[in-house]
């Protein structure tokens, strides 16, 4: 098997590879922002946003390799109908923080297969979390301490690190949270005969 992750994202490379999958990865170059604004112009639900970022990805690597199978992933973070992204600077990761505590909100991380240039599974993961009601003054530490690395995550936060103590209530898939859903992305290759099982 010839797996590509179409993705920068090096915890999805680690899960995959973690778990016994051979992985190449090739970052798909697309306009993100732009697809966003379309897809907002359309009134696109979330879940739609993360599945459509993913074959996005998914095709676009899949044009230059088509003989591999591509796997295209994206997460999207969904507050009452409001799609929240990677926040551009710490500013703007504290102003995430502050509009998420004390309140719940939706993770969907989408993923889809492609091969031969066409898409051939895909599926769309969701938790649920709920952010305790911290201070102002631990939310200051907590940026003043995770800085920069809190950009490359939709909400500011990272669950594996210290991004796990915002949060009083999660439920829902954990690998769908670190933005793969990887037990059904095993199942799928299993079931094709890409892994043995």
């Amino acid at each position: 098997m010839s797996l590509i992750l179409a993705s920068a994202s090096s915890i999805r490379a680690s899960l995959l590879r973690r778990a016994g999958v051979a992985v190449e990865v090739v970052p798909a170059r697309i306009d993100e922002e732009a697809v966003r604004l379309a897809l907002a112009a359309e009134a696109a639900r979330p879940r739609e946003v993360a599945d459509t970022l993913a074959e996005h990805k998914a095709r676009k690597v899949s044009e230059r390799f088509p003989d591999a199978l591509v796997l295209g992933c994206d997460q999207v973070l969904d507050l009452d109908g409001t799609v929240l992204g990677k926040p551009v600077d710490i500013d703007a990761a504290r102003t995430q923080l502050r509009a998420l505590r004390g309140r719940s909100h939706r993770l969907f991380a989408a993923a889809v297969l492609y091969h031969s240039a066409r898409p051939v599974w895909r599926h769309v993961g969701e938790a649920r979390l709920t952010m305790r009601s911290f201070s102002d003054f631990w939310l200051e530490g907590y940026l003043a301490r995770n800085g920069a690395g809190l950009c490359e995550s939709a909400g500011a936060y990272k669950i594996e690190e210290e991004g796990v103590r915002l949060f009083s209530r999660v439920e829902g898939d954990h690998f769908s949270i670190l933005g793969l859903p990887l037990i059904q992305i095993l199942d799928v290759l299993t079931v094709r005969g890409e892994l043995p099982g």
